[in-house]
């Protein structure tokens, strides 16, 4: 299998082996080799995301080192900490 390229194309992968598997005529040896696919997919999306993330707190820091108040959590009001 090769891995697909970009979190875009990683999480449609992993869209179409969820798809997949909820079909009620999959073997369980196909069931099996789709779910590992799958979990690889999911591994790279996660990988993919925790980058952005330090990505985006090191931007957030800025060049001067000094941190700024953390994101707030979705649904959280910008205001709350």
């Amino acid at each position: 299998m090769a891995e697909p390229v970009g979190f875009e194309a990683a999480l449609a992968a992993l869209e179409d082996k969820v798809r997949r598997l909820e079909s009620p005529d999959v073997s369980l040896d196909q069931a099996l080799a789709w779910f590992e696919e799958g979990l690889a997919h999911a591994a790279a999306c996660h990988a993919q995301l925790d980058a952005a993330e330090a990505r985006v707190a090191a931007l957030v820091r800025g060049t001067s080192g000094i941190a700024s108040r953390p994101l707030p959590e979705p649904g959280e009001p910008e205001g709350a900490l």
